[in-house]
C-alpha cells in the first residue's frame, strides 16, 4: 500500500529546489549516448592541446560536416554553413538564420588557450653539463605542479623564408619526453619552508633536454651544440630561428575516462577546449535555425583576451560585418550596433567545481556540483563583483525555460566563497558591445592543472545547452 503524502511533503516538492544526480535520471540508453560523446571528446582534446592544433582539429570537423570558408561566398541564403580562421588561433563557425541579422545572433563563445609554459625567445643554454630551454608561464598556474612530469613541446618555428615548422613531440608512447626537475627531500629544508607559492621559482621552471657533449675539444658549450646539430638535422633550424617561434610546453600524458564508474575525463586543456568541443558540436549540427547561430573560438582568454587573437581584438566585428555585407543588409545605418543590441551569447567557459576535500573553499549552496548538470555563472568577477558581467534577470529567466522545456540538467552558481573566489571570461567583452550574455559551462576539478577532470554528464549537459540555445 503506498504511502499517502502529507500536505507539508507536497508543499516541499512544490515549493524547494531540490534535485537529483543526473545520471540517476537517465535511462541506460541514454547512459551509452553520454559515455560515447565523451569518448569522441577524449580524442578531440588529445588531438588539440594547443590553440593552432586546436583551430585545425575544428577546421576538419567542420568541413566534413559541409562548412566552407566565408571566401568562397558571394552571397549568403538561409541555411549556409561557413566559417573562417584568424591567423591559425581563432575560428568562427555561422549558421545562416532563417531571420535578418538585425533581429540579433545566438552566438556561443569559448577560448581555446589554457594555461602552459611558453619557450623564452632565446630559450637554449647549457649549464653543467646539462642542456635546457628557458620557459616563461602562461596563465594562471601552479608552479610546483609543472615539475617531475613528462612534458612535450608543441608549436610552430616560423622561418624567414616564409615557412613553418611544425613541432609536435613528446606525446607518444615510444617517443621521447621532457621534464623539469625538483629538488630531492633530503636537500629541500629549506624550500620546504617556503609558501607553497614560492616552493618553485618561475626562472627555475627550466626544460632538461639533453646530456651529451657534442665531440670536439676546441668548442664550448659542447652539449648545447650537440642540441642544436639534433634540431638542425631534424627541422632544418638555427639558434636565431627561436626567436620566431610559438613553442608551447604542455603534459606529455593523454586525456583518459576517469573512475572505476568511466563516469568522469582527466585530461589538460579542459579549461576551455571542453566548452570548445561542446560548442562546436553544437553547431555542426544545427540546422534552419531562427536567428543566424555562431560558434565563436578565441584565443589569449588566459591573459585577459588581449590582442589580435583574443576577444578585444575587432575579429568578431569584422565577421559579422561580412555577413553583413553578403546578406545585402548593409544599407542599415549603424547595423553592427543594431545586430548586437538585439544578440544573446552563451560565454561557454568552465566552472569550478566543488571538490570535499577543499570544501572550505567554496560556498555549498552556491557551488556547482559533479553530476548535476551544465553550470551558470550569473556574474563573475572577484570580491565585489569587480570586472564581472551580470546577467540580466530575464535573460537567466529566458534560459531557464529553454533548458526545462529541453530537458538539459543545469545548475546556478559561484566560483568560491565572495572574499576568497573569483575569476573573469570573455563575457563582459560581448556584454560591453550590448549583448545578452550570461557564463555557462562545465564544472572543472583541479582547475589550471596539468590534469583537470570533468563528468561527462555535464560535458553531455553543456553540449545539449548550446545546442538548444542555437535552435
Amino acid at each position: 500500500m503506498a504511502e499517502t503524502k502529507t500536505e507539508g511533503q507536497k508543499l516541499k516538492e512544490k515549493l524547494f529546489m531540490e534535485d537529483k544526480n543526473g545520471w540517476e535520471e537517465l535511462s541506460e540508453a541514454e547512459k551509452k549516448v553520454v559515455l560515447k560523446f565523451s569518448d569522441e571528446y577524449i580524442d578531440f582534446l588529445n588531438a588539440s592541446k594547443i590553440e593552432r592544433e586546436c583551430v585545425k582539429s575544428a577546421v576538419k570537423l567542420a568541413e566534413e560536416n559541409g562548412f566552407k570558408p566565408l571566401e568562397k561566398f558571394k552571397k549568403l541564403k538561409e541555411g549556409d554553413k561557413v566559417y573562417t580562421t584568424n591567423r591559425g588561433k581563432n575560428v568562427i563557425l555561422a549558421v545562416i538564420g532563417s531571420e535578418p541579422l538585425e533581429k540579433g545572433l545566438n552566438v556561443v563563445g569559448a577560448h581555446i588557450d589554457s594555461p602552459r609554459l611558453d619557450l623564452k625567445p632565446n630559450p637554449l643554454y647549457e649549464d653543467s653539463g646539462f642542456a635546457y630551454f628557458k620557459t616563461h608561464y602562461y596563465g594562471g598556474i601552479k608552479k610546483y605542479q609543472w615539475v617531475t612530469i613528462p612534458l612535450a613541446i608543441h608549436g610552430v618555428i616560423a622561418l624567414k623564408n616564409g615557412k613553418n615548422v611544425e613541432v609536435k613531440i613528446g606525446d607518444e608512447e615510444d617517443d621521447i619526453t621532457f621534464v623539469i626537475t625538483d629538488l630531492l627531500p633530503h636537500m629541500a629544508r629549506k624550500q620546504m619552508e617556503k609558501k607553497l607559492s614560492e616552493g618553485i621559482e618561475g626562472e627555475d621552471l627550466n626544460l632538461l633536454l639533453g646530456s651529451v657533449p657534442y665531440h670536439d675539444e676546441k668548442v664550448s658549450e659542447k652539449v648545447k651544440l650537440n642540441i642544436l646539430k639534433i634540431l638542425n638535422e631534424k627541422y632544418g633550424i638555427v639558434e636565431k630561428d627561436f626567436i620566431s617561434s610559438e613553442l608551447e610546453i604542455v603534459p606529455a600524458f593523454n586525456a583518459k575516462t576517469l573512475g572505476f564508474d568511466k563516469s568522469m575525463v582527466a585530461g589538460y586543456g579542459q579549461d576551455d577546449k571542453v566548452c570548445a568541443y561542446c560548442s562546436l558540436k553544437a553547431i555542426l549540427e544545427t540546422k534552419a535555425p531562427k536567428k543566424t547561430a555562431i560558434t565563436l573560438l578565441v584565443d589569449k582568454e588566459e591573459i585577459g583576451s588581449v590582442g589580435n587573437t583574443g576577444m578585444e581584438s575587432r575579429t568578431f566585428e569584422t565577421f559579422v560585418g561580412e555577413l553583413v555585407h553578403l546578406m545585402g543588409e548593409d544599407k542599415t545605418p549603424n547595423i553592427i550596433g543594431r545586430i548586437f543590441s538585439h544578440s544573446k551569447m552563451l560565454s561557454a567557459d568552465v566552472d569550478g567545481a566543488f571538490d570535499p576535500i577543499y570544501a572550505s573553499a567554496s560556498e555549498r549552496r552556491n557551488a556547482s556540483f559533479f553530476g548535476m548538470g551544465v553550470g551558470l555563472n550569473k556574474y563573475t568577477g572577484a570580491r565585489g563583483k569587480a570586472g564581472a558581467n551580470d546577467a540580466n534577470a530575464e535573460f537567466v529567466a529566458e534560459l531557464r525555460k529553454l533548458f526545462d522545456d529541453n530537458k538539459v540538467k543545469f545548475q546556478i552558481s559561484e566560483l568560491g566563497k565572495v572574499d576568497e573566489g573569483g575569476g573573469g571570461t570573455i563575457a563582459y567583452i560581448l556584454a560591453n558591445k550590448g549583448f545578452d550574455v550570461i557564463d555557462c559551462g562545465t564544472p572543472v576539478l583541479s582547475m589550471h592543472s596539468p590534469y583537470e577532470v570533468t563528468s561527462k554528464f555535464d560535458v553531455y549537459m553543456s553540449y545539449k545547452a548550446y545546442k538548444v540555445f542555437m535552435k
